[in-house]
């Protein structure tokens, strides 16, 4: 049996910086391939100086070699490496790879084969594509941050970066294996257009699910699983921290009643909109803290779990039995979240400006 990595062998030259596309290419790495981060000489990777940490984070595993892409030597030091590349990935505006000589149409005569991954906010086409953007304006585009939130109060961002990793990044990583798994076949690479808006709008499986079904979203926090349901929804404790009910079966749902002494609620309709049910449970659970409700329901199937800051999460007894924490220079850092039967996953350490320009370079004709 295998304990090879499974992208062993793969080589990607990878572009991008700051956050949705470093984030697509550690999963890569992860998983064997060889990520070269292909940076300015002056800078590099903006996020290095912006976020160091989360650079450390996202960069793991990856070699960095430094190039101005405008210099006509080290396009041609860059055209040289796509040569011997499997990967190209890019997170600049539409065009600029075209006008720095070194766009897809370029680059495939260079290497057939290679798979060429553009990852920007609005795709390569239409009247958006060559704007500017982040994440909160991906998610607006796409109603996803309309439906963020509590019912009655504004729009949430929330610290979790919807479009740039969920909608960008592993919806990028998903079209370059997919376009990997056609080059290996036929030897022929294509061309990977990945927008950012496009992929958080299809995520909004349940959002969607409510414009087909009566013509029109829900409001904020009123869907089946945004808060409507008073099975399913976050309440207070006595502690001022939080409680998930996510028991939408009633069997979990009447365990979870039984086990905290009230029954009598069980025949009480679930309803979006049950209000007088949600009153009921909004004083219930008030009457304890978080951790005296995680203790008695958590093991029961009931659907019950506590809110865990991320600090705490890291912690968690079950993350930490997956192996999914691993300490680098005393620092947390979170491993491949996908564990193989037949194969072993990399991690790694993030690498300095132009670390391995020797290595990589110095082996160029």
């Amino acid at each position: 049996m295998s304990s090879n990595p499974l992208l062993s062998g793969v080589r990607i030259l990878d572009l991008s910086r700051l956050l949705p596309g470093p984030f697509c290419t550690l999963y890569l790495a992860q998983m064997g391939a060889e990520v070269i981060k292909i940076e300015e000489p002056n800078g590099g990777d903006y996020a290095r100086v912006l976020s160091p940490e989360m650079f450390a984070l996202v960069n793991r595993g990856k070699k960095s070699v430094t190039l101005d892409l405008r210099q006509p030597g080290d396009r041609a030091k860059f055209l040289q490496l796509v040569e011997t590349a499997d990967v190209v990935l890019e997170t600049f505006r539409p065009g600029v790879m075209d006008r720095l000589g070194c766009g897809y149409d370029r680059l495939q005569q260079i290497n057939p084969r290679l798979v060429f991954a553009a990852l920007t906010g609005y795709g390569q086409t239409g009247p958006y594509r060559d704007r500017a953007g982040h994440d909160m304006n991906y998610r607006g585009y796409a109603g996803e941050l309309d439906q963020t939130g509590a019912a009655g109060g504004p729009p949430a961002a929330g610290n979790f970066q919807v479009a740039d990793l969920a909608g960008g990044a592993l919806t990028c990583a998903v079209g370059i294996l997919g376009a990997l798994y056609g080059a290996r076949a036929s030897g022929v690479g294509s061309f990977v257009d990945v927008g950012m808006l496009d992929g958080t709008l299809a995520l909004q499986v349940l959002s969607i699910a409510s414009v087909r079904a009566v013509g029109r979203s829900q409001p904020r926090g009123g869907d089946l699983l945004s808060g409507a349901m008073p099975n399913y929804s976050i309440y207070e404790c006595a502690d001022g921290k939080y409680l998930a009910v996510g028991a939408v079966e009633p069997k979990f749902f009447h365990q979870a009643l039984r086990v905290a002494g009230r029954e009598d609620l069980i025949k009480q309709p679930t309803a979006p909109g049950a209000s007088p049910l949600r009153e009921e449970l909004a004083a219930l659970i008030k009457t304890r803290t978080r951790d005296d409700w995680e203790r008695d329901l958590a093991h029961l199937d009931t659907c019950v779990s506590a809110v865990l800051t991320p600090a705490e999460a890291l912690e968690n007894e079950q993350v930490r039995a997956r192996g999914l924490i691993e300490m680098v220079d005393g620092k947390p850092q979170i491993g491949l979240p996908i564990q193989f039967s037949n194969a072993t996953t990399l991690s790694g350490t993030s690498p300095k400006l132009g670390a391995d320009n020797a290595a990589v370079l110095g082996a160029l004709a």
